[in-house]
């Protein structure tokens, strides 16, 4: 299988390499419109912030490029919030892909801490991405900012407030939280993701 991850200035991506190895699938790090397009598969991963990251996707034309994409796309973390429409982080228009906006964390009494950092529970998790899910299994979360649940939402996560931990629209994909940090569980929805069939 070819397997392609967006090359742009994010952070975290080695371990998202290093996640697909372990699945006998070696990845390429590319921003070449033609090699992405033709990926059966492509990955948006990384940890960074909305407005410097959509700037350099927009310099290199990889904003039009991930969002004409026809195969199994999966956005992890900034990627999930930058398929959204805006985020608050920088006042930043994102991708558009999903039709719904990124929000900031507001602590509600002393012992919320942001960033949201830990492992947490899904629930809701009926979607194709999920499948062989128990109940109670633990993902791990790293972020500021958040997604509200919504219509394209597929699992849900509470912290502070209730917030969508992983979205789907058509052949897009995405989590908040970090499938390549989250031990068998994580490395279980990687492999769903692989499996796909639109």
């Amino acid at each position: 299988m070819n397997v392609s991850i967006v090359k742009y200035n994010g952070g975290n991506i080695c371990s998202v390499i290093n996640a697909l190895k372990r699945l006998d699938i070696i990845p390429e790090l590319t921003d070449d419109a033609e090699k992405l397009s033709k990926a059966d598969r492509v990955l948006f991963p990384g940890q960074g912030e909305a407005g410097s990251t959509m700037a350099y996707l927009r310099a290199h034309g990889l904003d039009r490029l991930i969002r004409d994409l026809k195969q199994p796309v999966l956005g992890i973390c900034i990627g999930q919030q930058l398929m959204c429409r805006h985020s608050e982080e920088g006042d930043t228009d994102c991708l558009g892909i999903f039709d719904t906006d990124v929000l900031k964390f507001r602590p509600e009494r002393h012992e919320d801490k942001v960033p949201h950092m830990g492992w947490n529970t899904l629930t809701e998790t009926g979607s194709a991405l999920f499948k062989g899910f128990g109940e109670n299994e633990f993902v791990y979360f790293v972020h500021s900012y958040y997604v509200g649940v919504n219509p394209y939402t597929i699992a849900t996560t509470n912290y502070i407030v209730p917030f969508s931990a992983a979205l789907h629209k058509d052949n897009f994909y995405a989590t908040q939280f970090h499938p390549e940090k989250s031990g068998s569980v994580g490395e279980r929805i990687l492999k769903n993701f692989l499996d796909l069939t639109l």
